[in-house]
């Protein structure tokens, strides 16, 4: 299969042609219709995740045609359309067994602790547990955007955000999970603020009903110009980018009882964020973490899509092919980076 690959962190990222992967016992294979590049890859790439092994294949949200299954997989067949969340469960440990398949104990994850999707193929541990099925109303390339940027959104603002009609919502960092923040929380009737340093990334958010926008590039203080915004802080922050200064403006923009979700990665190589632990106690401040979303738990999401109500494809703002993924891939780290998610169709 022809295949994106790059042998040492921050260096050249080539196409090649490499063996087809093949599907484990309870594993299976998909054949890669769309997959979305994310700034998740991105960081894999410069050497932020220490679960990568070189050579590598990066891409972590797919959508495609399952091509083989393993030998005792029992509810997929080749010929099915699926797409599968970032973190694949195991379906047996004890996070598992609660339900919460997004922390597996014995989580993998394409495109970090193995091969990814930019590519014509990918393999899938625990296809049971992990694959979703789609609906012949959503094409690929919008299904690809689910599996991370969108599903990671929907439960970052619902499930630990739990965001409600009239909060004020802060979205720190508008690229595909924030615009996706901004789309789920406007849709359950929630007030949106977003920031941002790119004026076309501000504009996407209230075309997808930011009610304000703060264009971080031209104020002294982020937090105070969200807490003049809201009239006092937000309900609800969320730090959908991952840098010390967008995390910290999170909190610091909160209002008393205000809830920070963070859902942005910060590189190791940031310095650690200090935590203004008098404002979290003065404040009565929850700090929370969202790591995407379990297969289980797509159901919902995926009916609110098929009806019209959340309009995920909105996010797409190109299409590129296997050729043109590393000169995009390295461009992210890049200021002014396109607004929207850009998708690789193999």
């Amino acid at each position: 299969m022809r295949a994106v690959v790059y042998d040492e962190f921050g260096g050249r990222v080539a196409v090649r042609d490499v063996p087809d992967p093949a599907p484990g016992p309870r594993g299976a294979v998909i054949r890669v219709e769309a997959t979305g590049l994310c700034r998740s890859d991105w960081h894999g790439w410069m050497g932020h995740d220490e679960d990568i092994a070189l050579p590598h294949v990066p891409g972590h949200e797919f959508a495609g045609v399952v091509a083989a299954v393993g030998s005792e997989v029992t509810r997929w067949n080749a010929g099915d359309r699926v797409t599968v969340p970032f973190v694949c469960a195991c379906g047996t440990c004890e996070q598992c067994a609660a339900g919460d398949h997004q922390i597996c104990d014995r989580q993998s994850q394409p495109g970090f602790t193995g091969w990814g999707s930019f590519a014509e193929l990918v393999a899938v541990d625990h296809a049971d547990v992990n694959l979703v099925g789609l609906p012949d109303s959503l094409d690929a390339v919008t299904a690809a955007s689910l599996g991370c940027r969108f599903a990671t959104a929907y439960r970052a603002v619902l499930a630990q955000g739990q965001v409600t009609d009239g909060q004020w919502v802060a979205v720190h960092g508008c690229g595909g999970v924030g615009l996706s923040a901004v789309m789920v929380a406007t849709s359950v009737g929630a007030r949106v603020v977003a920031v941002d340093v790119n004026p076309a990334a501000l504009a996407l958010a209230v075309s997808f009903g930011a009610e304000a926008t703060v264009d971080a590039s031209a104020v002294h203080d982020t937090a105070l110009a969200v807490r003049e915004v809201t009239n006092g802080g937000a309900h609800v922050s969320i730090d959908a980018l991952g840098s010390v200064q967008t995390c910290t403006a999170s909190i610091r923009g909160l209002r008393k009882r205000g809830r920070h979700v963070q859902v942005g990665l910060l590189p190791d190589s940031a310095a650690v964020p200090v935590v203004p632990m008098d404002l979290v106690i003065a404040r009565e401040l929850e700090i929370v973490g969202s790591h995407g979303m379990a297969a289980h738990a797509y159901a919902e999401m995926l009916e609110q899509v098929h009806s019209g109500h959340l309009r995920p494809g909105l996010l797409v703002a190109g299409r590129i092919g296997l050729d043109d993924a590393g000169a995009a891939l390295a461009a992210m780290g890049e200021p002014g980076a396109p607004a929207g998610v850009i998708v690789i169709v193999p």
